[in-house]
Parts: C-alpha cells; sequence; structure tokens
C-alpha cells in the first residue's frame, strides 16, 4: 500500500510529458480521493441525557477476569461522564458542578507509588481521576484535593511510559495548547495528582490525541490541518512528524477528530476519524499502519439490523482482544452525531462493531 508521503501529484509527470514535447490538458494535481470499505454497527449504547451535541469520546475498561462484563465509558459533554456494558445498556453515569465534561482516556494495572490500579481520567473543569471497583463495575474518585487537577482543556488521552514506567496525562486546549502532567501519589493516601512537565502549541484548533505506550509516540488531530506525531517523553519538546493531512494532499478530511489504536503486541493499527465537513453524512475512518504510520485504507460504520451508522463522528475507541461472546475478537467503538433508526433514534450515542470485521487481525485463541 503507498505510503502517505508518496502523494498523488500528477504535476512532476505532467512536466516530465511537456519537455519531451508531448501536449497535456491537465494542469492541477489530482486529489487524493477515498473509497471506504463500509461496515454496519453491531450495537448502539442508550442515548445521552442531553440533546444537541452531547456524546463525545469513548474509552474502554477492559474486565481483568470476565471480559463479556468490561465497560465503555463515554462523555455527554453537556452534564455527564456515563459508564455503559458493552450491550449498550447505562451501567452508571457522574455528574459534578462543573457541567461539561470532554475526552476520558484508561491506563490499567499502572504502579504509582505502593499501589497498582487501574487509572480512569476525564476531563471536566480540570483532568478527574477515577478508578474502578471490579466487584461493582464503578468508577470511583481519586484525584486529591478539590477532586480535580486544574487546567484549561477539552483533549484529554494517557500515557504509560516504558522508560520510567511514569503515568501522565496530556490534556488539550481547544486552541491547540498541549499540557502533560506526570500523575502521582505524593504522600501515600492513594489519592492521585498532577505536576506539569511540558506545554507547547499545536498551532490551531485540536482535541483528539492517543499516546502508545509501546513507541513512546503522541499523535495529535490537528483539526483542519494534519495528524501529527510527537515524541510522549517529556523531554521530547515540541519536534512533530507529520503523519497525514486533510484533502486534497492527504486521506483526511476537516474535522480530523478522535484517535484511537489497535494493539496487537508490537504491532496494530493507528485510526482516525475524519468528519468530511462539507459532507458529514459521509464522514470516515482512516487506518494507518501503527510502526510506520503508513496509510492502510478507509472505512465507514453503517446502518446494521439493530443500530444506525456513524456520522460526523467526534470520538473513538478500539479493542483488539476478547471481549465476550458479542466481540470475540474485540471492538471498534465511535461516537454517532446523527442518531437514528434502527435502534434508538433521538440524542446522540456511541455504536459498537466487531473489530474483525474491520481489519485484520492476528486471531485470538483459547
Amino acid at each position: 500500500m503507498a505510503a502517505v508521503g508518496a502523494r498523488k501529484y500528477l504535476s512532476s509527470s505532467i512536466a516530465a510529458l511537456v519537455f519531451a514535447g508531448v501536449a497535456v490538458s491537465v494542469t492541477t494535481a489530482l486529489a487524493i480521493t477515498e473509497t471506504p470499505q463500509l461496515v454496519t454497527a453491531d450495537v448502539e449504547t442508550a442515548p445521552v441525557s442531553h440533546s444537541g451535541d452531547a456524546a463525545d469520546d469513548p474509552s474502554l475498561w477492559v474486565h481483568p477476569t470476565n471480559p463479556g462484563q468490561s465497560l465503555l465509558i463515554g462523555n455527554d459533554k453537556q452534564g455527564a461522564l456515563e459508564v455503559y456494558n458493552l450491550d449498550g445498556s447505562l451501567q452508571q453515569r457522574i455528574t459534578t458542578a462543573a457541567s461539561f465534561w470532554g475526552n476520558s482516556d484508561v491506563r490499567q494495572q499502572v504502579t504509582i507509588g505502593a499501589r497498582t490500579l487501574d487509572v480512569v481520567a476525564a476531563y471536566n473543569g480540570g483532568l478527574r481521576l477515577y478508578t474502578v471497583d471490579t466487584a461493582t463495575r464503578t468508577l470511583r474518585l481519586i484525584t486529591d484535593g478539590t477532586g480535580k487537577i486544574s487546567t484549561a482543556g477539552e483533549g484529554l488521552c494517557l500515557y504509560r511510559s516504558s522508560t520510567t514506567g511514569d503515568l501522565s496525562a496530556f490534556v488539550i486546549s481547544r486552541a491547540g495548547r498541549v499540557r502533560q502532567f506526570r500523575i502521582f501519589d505524593g504522600d501515600g493516601d492513594g489519592l492521585l495528582q498532577g505536576q506539569l512537565q511540558r506545554e507547547f502549541e499545536v498551532g490551531s484548533e485540536a482535541e483528539g490525541c492517543v499516546a502508545d505506550d509501546v513507541t513512546g509516540a503522541l499523535y495529535v488531530s490537528e483539526e483542519d490541518v494534519a495528524l501529527w506525531r510527537y515524541g510522549a517523553e517529556p523531554e521530547a519538546g515540541n519536534a512533530r512528524t507529520e503523519v497525514d493531512q486533510v484533502q486534497p494532499d492527504g486521506h483526511l478530511t476537516y474535522d480530523i477528530e478522535g484517535l484511537t489504536l489497535v494493539e496487537q503486541g508490537t504491532s496494530g493499527y493507528l485510526i482516525a476519524s475524519a468528519q468530511n465537513g462539507a459532507k458529514p453524512s459521509k464522514s470516515y475512518f482512516v487506518v494507518y499502519d501503527r510502526q510506520t504510520n503508513l496509510y492502510e485504507k478507509s472505512f465507514r460504520i453503517t446502518s446494521g439490523t439493530d443500530a444506525d451508522g456513524c456520522q460526523r463522528t467526534d470520538g473513538i475507541t478500539a479493542y483488539a482482544g476478547n471481549l465476550g461472546a458479542a466481540f470475540p475478537q474485540g471492538v471498534f467503538v465511535c461516537q454517532d452525531n446523527a442518531n437514528t433508526t434502527p435502534g434508538s433514534a433521538g440524542n446522540q450515542n456511541f455504536k459498537l462493531t466487531r473489530l474483525e470485521r474491520i481489519l485484520e487481525l492476528t486471531p485470538i485463541t483459547g
């Protein structure tokens, strides 16, 4: 498959033909176009409580002993953090005095101080940190002090360093300012704090991000411009490499939104949501090789028997692994901006699709 960097230009070929005395009529570059694979949704969540632009960014917590009891965590931007079962039913709803909820992310079996725990991070007037009670399958706040680490933002992703083992959180403001916080337990009481380690500007509006604990890469969506790769370690500064850009020269369309990784050992995929603002009903997702960042393909989630598809998607998440009978090889989750039938209709929600119908995966056996 073609590298992203190998742009589909005609200009160099035209120049060669003109030099050779061959008349040509084409004088402009050929834009990259997408023909997404169509994949039907399998399950949808209960709609969020608020109407309008509300559902946004999903993340997954995997149950350590019973994968079918894993949880999907999603935000209702206008008022809550919502926790769903994999059949789409609502398990828990968290509200605070601060009504706006931004993005969320999860890291499991993280050692912080003397404890090893699962951490769920969410933005709500600051960075809030939770853990999951495995017995009740509910979230419990474990942020020190006021219950949040004060910072402006909306976008959020977590990173566990393979070098130091430290957990850090990236918080991104709408204006495109990225702040990296080291997460720690300063006094051993089990409540977590954050220390600012790094901040830098992306350049314009940004929100989506995902960090790769294996490769040490941080991916950030600059919504109308490009998908960027930074170093995730705090000393990496603001150096970056372009993974892809919006059309006509790239495979993406504005707004570039949610990002997620599909991890299978050290291999896998990076997926980006291309909202296709000019034709939101034709929005799609772009897949890249996790290691090389080369373009692989694109796909769209369409209506199935029990759930409609995803349009103009903000947040996405994915997991490659056994999640029980409904998702034996894993799941891809996308926010749907226009929730219609089949299934429920009305307020926005999230759609779940069996991962093996989208991507080539190493089969899970046993």
